[in-house]
Order: C-alpha cells, then structure tokens, then sequence
C-alpha cells in the first residue's frame, strides 16, 4: 500500500552562502560570485536530498530570499516600514510596503524549477508564496491612483502566473504556502480575515482546471522561523473547517509539532473532501532531536486510523528555515529528518500491506 511523501521546502542554507549573502549586500561580493554560492548550495542540497532515497525533491529554496518575499526581490516601489509579524519568542519579521502600482512579480518561481532540474533527474516540486500573503504589502492608507481593487486584480494575475508557470517548466505538483491562515485567526478570532483570505486564493486557484488543481497544494502551519512560532497558540479546530474551502488537490498540514493530536485528526477527518489528500506533517522542524523511523512509523499509523489512507500521505511539519539568515537548524539534522520520514514511511507501508493481506486472507 503506497504511501506518498514530500517534502515542504526549505533547507537551511550552507554558512558560506549566508555569509556571502551578507557580503553582497554590504557590495562586498560581486554578482556572479554570489550565482557561484547560489549554485553550489542548490546542487549540494540536491545531492543531499536524494541521498534520502526522496521520491521527490525541492532546491531546498536556496537563492530565495525568503519563502514570502521572492516575487518581489527587486522591486523599487516598496519602502522598509510594512506589516510587523510578531514570533513566540519575541522576534519579528517586517514584510514590505507597496507604494505605486501597477504591480508585477520581478521573479517567478519556474527560473527556481529551471535551474534545479540541472541537477537531478528526480521529480522537483515548487513552493510559491500564496496571493493572500502578498496582499498584505498594500498599504491599509491605500496608494493614489492605484486602488486596492487594482492591486488585487494585477497581484491574482501575477500569482496565477506563478503557479502555470512552474508546472510549464515541469513542476512535479505546486506547493502554496499559507502561513498567514491560522496567524489571520489570532488576529481576527471571528474568522473574518482567514474567509477573505480564502476567497482571494481561490481567485487564483479558479483559473485552473481540475484535472490542473490535482498538482496543486496549500500548505498551512504556525509559523517556523528560529526556532519560533507566530500562532501555534491558535486552535486547528478552527482552520480547517475554513482551509478545506479551498479548492486545491492536497493539503500539507503541521501535526508532528501538536499537542492534541487526536483532536487535530478527528478536524480533518470531519472537514475533509472527496478527492483531497493530506499530508501530515510526521517530523517537528523546531525541535532539534531526530525523529527515529519507528516513532514516524507510529505516527502515520495513528493517523491512518480515522484519515481514509487512500487520502493520506506524509510530509515535514514546516520548511526547514525558511528566511535566509534562520541558522536554528543544521542541515545536517534537516536531512536526518527527511529519512526519518521516508524510512517511517517506508515502515507504515509495510505495516498497512500486511494487515490488508490478513483481512483478505
């Protein structure tokens, strides 16, 4: 019985990279000696990845900026003093403000798509930010002569160009990140906020097909940043009615990290729909200690026990430091809990093959 497994994203990026990072914005380090770093790191994470015996891979998010932040990479009509995101710990992070329009992505994730597939052979899923995170870097003042009815329009445009783009260039399946879902609960108990949200990121899923929809994911955790979370305090019970409106073939889920794991499973399984699978997150990537196969084994087993298997898959619980400059996470503990995952799921496979084989005999 096949279990399926993948990855969410981010790997945390080599300290010379990072360092050459930090001299290329201090104009210490020229251009093409930061595409070098850039390049070294994706096929070294490449290299890594399948040496998990991963069916399928990412770049690890290597030459992104951030998860969030990519498409605007450049842009000049933006200032420093957006939207303030508070983590558990007491750090922030500070998105961007727009100042003029129209709006337009200054990169799209396929040159990700393109630029990996250089190095492996294997199937490569893309993660794209969701339109519903970037509509935050309107400014609540509004902007002369470009409205937010305007923004909106130009920015669903842009975000479903991103998603097309990346399966045209051969993306294995899509992969939206959706933090912001349950943080939008925190910031309006009444669920206001996350139904808008929604709505907005199915403008852009409704211009695909179904049969297109198939390949496309939205992922939902509480945040993963040093160590931190931005909502983790934020109930499951209350997302997911909510996040299975969205019209999108698979759902990648933070679980392994939650404390009320049965609550959580008895969530999905009642708001779930016909033709949607889950994949639960079986590895928590703020904590430091790997996972053994068993113990993901035992997860996905328990899980199968009220989600139907033939929905079920596994995956990480978040991208493993998913900003730039996030050092929490080794790389090396990063990738001792991706086979952890594809061992455990490995185990669960059997265990499940073998208790089908009994009840049919």
């Amino acid at each position: 019985m096949r279990i399926q497994t993948e990855p969410i994203g981010s790997i945390p990026r080599p300290v010379e990279l990072i360092l050459g990072i930090k001299a290329h914005a201090a104009g210490q380090l020229n251009d093409k000696d930061l595409q070098q770093l850039y390049d070294a790191a994706i096929a070294s994470t490449i290299k890594n990845f399948e040496a998990t015996g991963s069916p399928v891979i990412t770049d690890g998010e290597q030459s992104k900026p951030s998860f969030a932040t990519y498409p605007i990479q450049g842009m000049r009509n933006l200032t420093s003093d957006g939207v303030v995101i508070p983590f558990a710990d007491g750090h922030t992070r500070q998105l961007p403000k727009l100042t003029a329009g129209p709006f337009r992505y200054q990169v799209y994730a396929d040159s990700y798509i393109q630029k990996a597939k250089h190095f492996t052979n294997l199937p490569v899923k893309q993660a794209v930010i969701s339109a519903s995170a970037i509509s935050l870097i309107y400014p609540a003042e509004g902007i002369d002569g470009y409205s937010r009815d305007e923004f909106i329009n130009d920015l669903v445009n842009e975000a479903a160009a991103d998603i097309r783009r990346s399966l045209e260039s051969g993306a294995y399946n899509v992969q939206i990140d959706f933090t912001e879902a349950r943080l939008s609960l925190k910031l309006d108990p009444s669920g206001g906020l996350l139904q808008m949200f929604i709505d907005l990121n199915n403008r852009v899923l409704n211009r695909f097909t179904e049969e297109e929809r198939k390949k496309i994911g939205v992922h939902s955790c509480p945040g993963g940043d040093h160590d931190s979370t931005h909502s983790a305090d934020i109930s499951y019970t209350s997302l997911l009615p909510l996040l299975f409106q969205m019209n999108a073939g698979n759902f990648y889920l933070e679980f392994a990290g939650e404390k009320n794991k049965k609550n959580v499973l008895n969530a999905i399984n009642q708001s779930i729909k016909p033709g949607q699978r889950i994949f639960l997150g079986v590895t928590n990537v703020l904590d430091p200690r790997v996972e053994t196969a068993e113990e993901v084994r035992d997860l996905i087993l328990e899980a199968a026990e009220t989600i139907p298997v033939g929905q079920l898959g596994s995956t990480d619980d978040c991208g493993f430091s998913p900003f730039a400059d996030d050092t929490s996470t080794s790389r090396d503990i990063a990738f001792a809990k991706i086979k952890a995952r594809i061992d455990g799921t490995k185990l669960a496979e059997e265990v499940m093959s073998k208790k089908r084989v009994f009840f049919q005999s």
